[in-house]
């Protein structure tokens, strides 16, 4: 089982209507490509004085369980997940970073 852990940073704060169905649509595009078992997301808890750390600062983190390291390959080759990111970059621009790893508990 490997865990595909992203950490998504939206360059400006967006409404609460629009940041859950951008991780409507990711959650939904992952699912579909038929190749991810599980999806989480939740959104970031800010710390009061934290925007003043030069680092990037996430507006939500989104997890997905997925067999294997080729699952993950083909999972981020579906062309309706390229879509929905292409369509939410767009619009509101954003920054990801992200880490493949085994699970924590």
């Amino acid at each position: 089982m490997i865990q595909h852990t992203m950490i998504v940073s939206f360059d400006q704060p967006l409404p609460d209507v629009e940041l859950d169905q951008y991780l409507g649509d990711i959650k939904r595009a992952m699912l579909d490509t038929g190749f991810v078992e599980s999806v989480v997301a939740r959104r970031h808890l800010p710390v009061p004085g934290e925007e003043a750390i030069p680092a990037l600062i996430a507006t939500a983190i989104v997890q997905f369980a997925v067999a294997d390291i080729d699952a993950l390959a083909k999972g981020f080759a579906a062309p309706g997940l390229h879509e929905i990111i292409h369509r939410w970059q767009s619009r509101h621009p954003y920054k990801v970073a992200w880490a493949n790893h085994e699970p924590l508990a």
